[in-house]
């Protein structure tokens, strides 16, 4: 089943509700950046995500870089946001819990 494209005012109250989520120029995915204590823990962070995706049939632009992993989030066939990035980007952030130094 095709995502509905989400209207601006909706983006932005669900991005007021997450940290370190940010909206790019063309207002057509959401980024952010995980920075994790090792290697291990990014890797970790990964595997947990992509077991996500896969179940809700989403997946993530990511780039990964020792600790750093670099997330981009958008649905193509929709052409912008819909309610799985927003979905997606929850479950990231709950497996991030934990995995990331408390002076970021």
């Amino acid at each position: 089943m095709k995502q509905e494209k989400l209207p601006a005012e909706t983006i932005a109250d669900n991005l007021q509700k997450m940290e370190g989520w940010v909206l790019s120029q063309d207002g057509l995915s959401i980024w952010k950046a995980f920075r994790f204590k090792s290697f291990v823990e990014a890797f970790g962070f990964m595997s947990e995500c992509a077991l996500a995706a896969e179940k809700f049939g989403h997946h993530p632009e990511w780039f990964n870089v020792y600790n750093k992993v670099d997330v981009t989030l958008t649905t193509h066939d929709s052409g912008g946001l819909t309610e799985l990035d927003f979905k997606l980007a929850a479950r990231m952030d709950r497996a991030a819990a934990g995995r990331m130094p408390d002076h970021l």
